[in-house]
């Protein structure tokens, strides 16, 4: 796939996230290849019920502080990154994180008024801030720091699918390994053609 149409398809992910949670199909991912699938996460659920935590609120605490993080990131890229394309990826994630994160806080807050803050599902969220290091270019940094955050946000979609008692939650979870596989991909080729890194 191309850089541009990734970048394209990407975006029109983000913009599309809204239509997907109200009515994407379960097989919608039947074509995704996402880090982490086949992972055994009952342990996580497990624990959460033994403490009497909703998973699903569990969930949603995480996932809006995991998606607040991305925007951070790509807040930062707007300003510092020196390629077009990462800057066009950053405005695709902030828009379909905020949009995201609006919903996931409206459900929070009519599904589980009474639920205080919890401290979510103990899961890796991946990287949540781009690391200072002068030996590499702002730009490696920031994609290497975004694909550890979007493999964070796989093994919690993952998780979701396998444990979650609402479609809501499991429809997103969905649109979240869509979209951000995608995204994993194409800065997996920007790595590999602009720094000579696999990864």
């Amino acid at each position: 796939m191309g850089l541009k149409r990734a970048a394209r398809r990407a975006v029109a992910w983000g913009i599309g996230v809204g239509l997907l949670v109200a009515c994407a199909a379960p097989s919608a991912v039947e074509t995704a290849t996402p880090v982490g699938r086949g992972m055994d996460h009952s342990s996580h659920g497990a624990a959460m019920q033994e403490a009497g935590i909703p998973f699903d609120a569990g969930f949603i605490d995480d996932m809006i502080i995991h998606h607040e993080g991305a925007v951070v990131m790509a807040e930062e890229a707007l300003a510092q990154a020196d390629r077009a394309e990462v800057r066009e990826l950053a405005e695709a994630i902030m828009a379909a994180q905020a949009t995201e994160i609006e919903q996931m806080q409206a459900w929070r807050a009519e599904w589980f008024p009474d639920v205080e803050a919890t401290e979510g599902m103990g899961m890796d969220m991946g990287m949540m801030s781009v690391p200072e290091d002068a030996a590499k270019p702002y730009d490696q940094r920031w994609i290497e720091a975004m694909i550890s955050h979007h493999q964070g946000a796989l093994a919690m979609a993952e998780m979701a699918l396998e444990m979650s008692e609402r479609a809501e939650i499991r429809t997103l979870a969905e649109a979240i390994i869509v979209a951000q596989t995608v995204e994993i991909e194409m800065m997996q080729g920007w790595l590999a053609e602009w720094f000579g890194v696999s990864r």
